[in-house]
C-alpha cells in the first residue's frame, strides 16, 4: 500500500460493526498494514457517532447492516460535520455501493475481507488524506462499477458514452461496458457539462469523442462519434448540440 511517511502520523482507525468476529478479523488485518493504528472499535451506528466525536479518527471502516442505526445513516450524519472521517464500507452486501459513493466514501469492500483487498482501499484512504487540502471538485470524477466479486473504478475520463437502461445507465468504456444503478437524469447532474453532453433522453456523449453533426433530413440531426457510428440528436436536444458547435 501507499505508506505514510516517517514523518506523517499514523491513519487512526475505528472499526465499526455489530459481529464481533468481523471486528476482531479486521483487527487482525489492520494490524499487520503499516502506517495504521487502531483507534477503537464500535458495534453499533450511535456508539460510533459518539466515538468518532471523542477519538476524532482518520478513518471509518464501516459496517453497511447494522440494527437501528445502518451504516448509511452513520456516513449521513458525519457528511454534515465540517471534517468528517474518510469512509470505507466493508460490507455483506453489494447493492448499496451507489448510495455509499454518494456519501464520498472511499472504497467498498466485500465480505469475506481479503487482507491485500483491504489494503487497497487504505491505500486509498491515505491518498485521500493527502490530497485534503484542495479542494474536491463539483462534477464527479470516478465510478465504481459491480464486476464479478468487486468493484471497480473507472475515471469519468474513459468513459466515451452513457445509455439509459430503465433504472440503470450503461457505461461504455472502450470495447467493455459497465451497467450501474443511477438514472441518466440524475447522473447528469453529476457530471461536467464541459465534458459530457446529453443529446438524448437515453444518450450522453463525452464531448471529444464527437466529430461532427449531421443533418439528415426533415429536421432530424445525428452526432457523429470517434469510432465511425452516429447518435440520433434528440429534438429536445437539438439547441444545445448547436450552441456546442457554436451556431
Amino acid at each position: 500500500m501507499a505508506e505514510t511517511s516517517e514523518s506523517s502520523p499514523p491513519l487512526r482507525v475505528l472499526i465499526v460493526d455489530d459481529e464481533p468476529l468481523a471486528i476482531e478479523r479486521l483487527q487482525v488485518i489492520c494490524s499487520r498494514i503499516p502506517g495504521l493504528a487502531i483507534a477503537g472499535t464500535a458495534s453499533d451506528g450511535a456508539a460510533a457517532l459518539r466515538l468518532v466525536e471523542a477519538l476524532a479518527p482518520d478513518l471509518l471502516l464501516l459496517d453497511m447492516t447494522m440494527p437501528e442505526l445502518d451504516g448509511l445513516a452513520v456516513a449521513r450524519a458525519l457528511s454534515r460535520q465540517p471534517s468528517p472521517p474518510a469512509l470505507v464500507f466493508v460490507t455483506a452486501h453489494d447493492g448499496f455501493a451507489v448510495e455509499a459513493f454518494d456519501l464520498d466514501a472511499v472504497d467498498y469492500v466485500l465480505k469475506p475481507v481479503a487482507p491485500e483487498r483491504l489494503e487497497r482501499a487504505i491505500a486509498r484512504a491515505v491518498a485521500r488524506r493527502g490530497q485534503r487540502s484542495g479542494r474536491a471538485s463539483d462534477w464527479i470524477g470516478e465510478f465504481w462499477v459491480p464486476h464479478r466479486s468487486e468493484l471497480l473504478r473507472v475515471a469519468a475520463s474513459d468513459v466515451d458514452r452513457i445509455d439509459a437502461e430503465r433504472d440503470y445507465v450503461r457505461l461504455h468504456v472502450g470495447a467493455r461496458s459497465y451497467l450501474l444503478l443511477q438514472t441518466v437524469t440524475g447522473l447528469e447532474a453529476r457530471l461536467d457539462p464541459a465534458m459530457f453532453i446529453r443529446l438524448h433522453r437515453s444518450v450522453i456523449l463525452r464531448r471529444d469523442r464527437i466529430t461532427g453533426l449531421r443533418h439528415d433530413g426533415l429536421g432530424v440531426w445525428s452526432a457523429e462519434l470517434a469510432d465511425g457510428s452516429a447518435v440520433r440528436i434528440g429534438r429536445t436536444y437539438l439547441a444545445r448540440a448547436k450552441a456546442m458547435a457554436g451556431r
